[in-house]
């Protein structure tokens, strides 16, 4: 008995011992295990990982800061500034880091003065650019609100000073549609930004080039951006700074423009309406672009208050918008010399051939009646151009068809996008039976009838081109037939290395005219400023020019007889004159448009008088507003 109980409890014990190793090699093994994934884990941190974690503890003690290019300078051809930047402190707010936005901002507005403007202008920003790090609520501080601001800034977290660069605009109106401007950017901007694979360029830059040669050279004038590694502390606070790379300034431009041209240009149209385009035939270069009235583009630099953006958009004289390139008008008699040429190149009429204009021609019932009530009587293509005969073109157009006023008219760009080096110009209306089948959905508006083209003869109707388009067609003429596409930036200048590159003319097309045809319409054009109806504007003109007046019709008169003192301002005649000179060798040649001026000689050809003076003698137009700007400029 007892040596079975004996055997029994030495079993159990066995068993015990057995479930007690057992346990001590399972826990021997969990630690074993439990090392050699601690061991593991730290071979894949220290060693694999090494890199990585090396570089996010180097981000969380290093701070890669942006630093913006220096924005590429805008000169005329004699290197007067148009466009160039300055550095002043602004007062920024970095919305995430402030827990009190309203609060900030008024203890803000208790130590620097804060208008009501500034936040309004803050407010805005905010909403469309809230992926920037900063946003300004005061800009151009002075030193004694700098030194304000630094004594309190513990009080104010999320708040900082900041010098940036501004653009400037230094003639300020003046050829501000050619220019354009700078403003924040947005959504569409960083569309396009990602679009040119520029999104690491623009790090820190707040503004892009919106209209005129900002937007269109943006790439050029913006630079390379700058980069300066600096040390922070756990609150984000800059300790000191590593490294940096400088940033390289923009290239910058200049421009085939005369600044000068264009500001009495400006001047000359006074109050008026319109456009003008100088252009130098040899070579395509724009020396005058003006649309009036225009606007002042450093309204935008700091984001444009809302009652001056009320004021320009809704103005009814839309100054924003670049009647030189955006406005397509009916050319009126100024495109008579170019039906002249096309009859003669095309053998439907030759020079010295004569219509009789009894003051009318009938077509289809109709009668299409001349500017003179009892006709010119017999007229030449001479006449016809000095005098302005509409009838010699009424009859002409119908003989010539549309089809070939439309082809000829077509290559000499009339019609098209002329390509000139700034976005948002109009391709104008060149009427032919396929445009006005792609013009109308209806098919009885669709057909083309024949008494619609003796309108276009006289360059009214479905017509309606842009000043450029004219001046370029102007030019093409001037020069023989050669035909330059129009172009604003004669060279850019790389900041890097100082190298030119230059803008060559760039020829469209040499047109296979014949000399004497082209005589004949240059010899007519000087005709009309000797003794038709440019005489008045260029009496005691010392060079000698060649024109053709112009104007428009707004409204068809239905047979009445025309008194502009009578109608309303916006009802008026447009007024035009196309022109070059000097005749021997064109050095300019222009298209003016005054809207609502009424007879083109009486408010066009005179502006164009003022441009040939001032770039061929430089003479400048008498008048108080121009001598008293010349004043302040020499002073």
């Amino acid at each position: 008995m007892r040596h079975w109980l004996s055997s029994q409890q030495l079993n159990t014990q066995d068993d015990e011992l057995d479930r007690f190793r057992f346990r001590i090699a399972f826990a021997a093994s969990a630690v074993a295990l439990a090392f050699a994934l601690l061991i593991g884990r730290f071979f894949y941190l220290q060693v694999i990982q090494h890199d990585y974690f090396t570089t996010r503890a180097e981000d969380n003690r290093i701070s890669l800061i942006p630093i913006p290019p220096n924005r590429g300078v805008i000169v005329d051809r004699n290197g007067t500034v148009l466009a160039r930047n300055y550095s002043a402190f602004t007062l920024e707010i970095t919305p995430s880091n402030v827990p009190d936005l309203d609060a900030t901002i008024e203890n803000l507005s208790k130590l620097i003065e804060i208008q009501l403007k500034d936040k309004r202008r803050f407010r805005k920003l905010l909403e469309e650019s809230k992926i920037f790090e900063s946003l300004p609520i005061r800009t151009r501080l002075s030193d004694e609100e700098v030194a304000k601001f630094a004594a309190n800034r513990y009080r104010f977290p999320g708040v900082e000073v900041k010098a940036r660069l501004f653009r400037q605009y230094p003639l300020g109106s003046i050829a501000s549609h050619t220019i354009g401007y700078i403003n924040r950017i947005n959504k569409n901007d960083l569309a396009i930004i990602e679009q040119f694979d520029q999104e690491s360029n623009y790090k820190g830059t707040d503004h892009i080039g919106k209209i005129g040669l900002e937007q269109k050279y943006e790439f050029q004038l913006h630079g390379e951006t700058g980069y300066e590694e600096v040390e922070i502390d756990s609150s984000g606070r800059a300790i000191r700074r590593l490294s940096s790379t400088a940033p390289v300034s923009g290239n910058n431009l200049t421009l085939t423009l005369d600044a000068r041209l264009q500001e009495i240009t400006e001047k000359a149209f006074g109050d008026r309406r319109g456009a003008l385009v100088a252009i130098e035939p040899s070579t395509g270069g724009v020396l005058a672009l003006v649309s009036t009235p225009n606007f002042d583009p450093n309204l935008f630099v700091d984001g444009i208050r809302s009652e001056d953006w009320d004021q320009l958009n809704n103005s009814s004289d839309r100054p924003m918008i670049n009647r030189a390139l955006n406005g397509a008008y009916p050319p009126g008699s100024t495109f008579k010399p170019f039906m002249a040429l096309a009859a003669l190149e095309l053998g439907k009429r030759t020079a010295s051939q004569t219509i009789s204009d009894p003051g009318f021609f009938n077509f289809g019932g109709h009668h299409f009646r001349d500017d003179k009530k009892d006709g010119h009587g017999l007229v030449d293509m001479y006449k016809s151009i000095v005098q302005s005969c509409d009838t010699y073109y009424y009859m002409l157009a119908n003989d010539m068809g549309i089809d070939n006023i439309a082809r000829f008219m077509g290559q000499l760009g009339l019609g098209k996008k002329t390509g000139i080096d700034i976005e948002g110009e109009s391709e104008g209306v060149l009427p032919s039976p396929e445009w006005k089948k792609r013009r109308f959905k209806r098919s009885e508006q669709q057909k083309w009838f024949a008494g619609e083209t003796i309108s276009i003869g006289i360059g009214q109707g479905y017509n309606a081109y842009t000043p450029i388009q004219l001046a370029q067609a102007m030019a093409a003429i001037a020069n023989d037939g050669v035909l330059f596409r129009p172009h604003l930036v004669k060279y850019i200048t790389d900041s890097k290395t100082g190298e030119k590159k230059w803008v060559e003319p760039e020829p469209m097309r040499t047109f296979p005219w014949k000399p004497q045809h082209i005589e004949t319409i240059k010899k007519a054009m000087i005709g009309v400023n000797r003794e038709g109806t440019g005489a008045r504007a260029f009496a005691g003109a010392e060079y000698v020019s060649g024109g053709k007046t112009g104007t428009a019709q707004v409204f068809s008169l239905k047979g009445s007889d025309y008194k502009s003192s009578k109608l309303k301002q916006e009802l008026r005649d447009h007024a035009l004159f196309i022109a070059f000179a000097p005749a021997d060798k064109p050095k300019i040649a222009v298209a003016v448009l005054v809207e609502n001026g009424g007879f083109g000689a009486q408010t066009a050809a005179p502006i164009a008088r003022m441009v040939f003076d001032y770039y061929l003698l430089g003479k400048l137009p008498k008048g108080p507003a121009i001598e008293d700007t010349v004043a302040e400029e020499e002073n």
